[in-house]
């Protein structure tokens, strides 16, 4: 264990996602990627100036330098926005965790050289020397490849470790969740049982005044896995039709209790700052009784119905074993087979 700091505060900086879509070829779009960055750095140097020196996790919104693609196929959003693993964007983002002195979080498209063709989602997180210490790709997407859709090649490149990574940081043993994932408990779960004591997440959902999904599962993957979640919205999305505040606000800091430390309304913010108290987290995880969930955890109970299969794996290899890039259409077609089937078997 390397963990230097007992506590410390946590930022889920609410920014306005800046999108590419209208971007006419990839030197634009890489072009307003960088000026994105730009902005990240005058908004965390402010932010740090005011909440103060001990401000040391900064987590971004869900893909906060491109926002999503609108129809494109896959090869030419890949080309247009996904990040190499070693390319400009991250090199201007590790500056940034470097010259404010702090762990930053990310979340965007990324490419990968053994899939060539796909691009996948990915949470990223750069230490204040700059260097990448987490690399997450999203498992569970409704219109983006997943590591599952090429899994049994994926596996045997990266390793389960690799599709469940946990950090051991000066800040804590951090883990990120992409998105909606945090409606999953399972993936939180599987990062727990690795030790994971803070969730990064990265997101870009309905702010609303209602207790949404997403809003409800923050606090019950905070609890369930007496994790802290760092959870990060965008601020609205600039550049596409869809109305400008549909994704905007309610950015928020849950202790290890489910409880909301901290929380931003709408528009950008640096509201959703709050401490991470990781000794008392570990007490807690130490201590006997009832609220100990992680400790009363019965896994045999569940094994035999999590060995079967609901949405395919391996749905982007082809025959031979390699990566192919579907159609647009690929997404809904798979999924339409999947509802038929739990039908037939009267699942639903």
């Amino acid at each position: 264990m390397v963990v230097e700091m007992s506590a410390y505060r946590a930022l889920a900086l609410q920014l306005t996602c800046h999108a590419v879509n209208d971007c006419p070829d990839r030197a634009a779009a890489r072009a307003r990627m960088l000026d994105n960055s730009a902005r990240i750095d005058r908004a965390i140097g402010g932010s740090k100036a005011f909440l103060g020196q001990d401000l040391k996790l900064v987590v971004l919104p869900e893909y906060l330098l491109t926002s999503y693609p609108l129809g494109e196929p896959i090869d030419a959003w890949r080309d247009k926005a996904a990040m190499e693993v070693d390319g400009p964007e991250y090199e201007a983002l590790g500056r940034i965790a470097q010259r404010h002195g702090v762990f930053l979080a990310v979340n965007g498209y990324e490419a990968d050289r053994h899939f060539p063709g796909l691009y996948f989602q990915a949470s990223v997180c750069l230490s204040p020397s700059g260097d990448v210490v987490l690399r997450y790709r999203r498992l569970i997407s409704m219109f983006a490849p997943t590591p599952h859709d090429v899994w049994d090649r994926y596996l045997e490149i990266y390793g389960l470790e690799g599709v469940f990574p946990v950090a051991d940081t000066a800040i804590g043993r951090l883990a990120a969740i992409a998105s909606e994932e945090i409606l999953y408990p399972e993936v939180a779960r599987a990062l727990a049982l690795r030790g994971a004591e803070v969730f990064l997440h990265s997101s870009s959902e309905v702010g609303s005044p209602l207790f949404t999904p997403k809003d409800i599962a923050k606090r019950a993957r905070a609890a369930e896995n007496l994790a802290y979640v760092v959870s990060a919205n965008t601020a609205g999305i600039a550049g596409v039709d869809i109305p400008f505040s549909s994704a905007d606000g309610r950015s928020k800091v849950v202790d290890y209790l489910g409880e909301v430390k901290a929380e931003a309304m709408n528009g950008e913010s640096a509201n959703a700052c709050a401490e991470i108290d990781l000794a008392a987290l570990r007490r807690y995880r130490q201590r006997p009784g009832m609220g100990n969930l992680l400790a009363r955890q019965r896994l045999e109970l569940f094994r035999e119905t999590y060995s079967g299969s609901v949405h395919p794996a391996n749905t982007m290899l082809d025959a031979q074993g390699a990566a192919r890039v579907p159609e647009r259409s690929h997404f809904l077609s798979v999924q339409k087979a999947v509802i038929e089937r739990l039908t037939r078997d009267g699942v639903i």
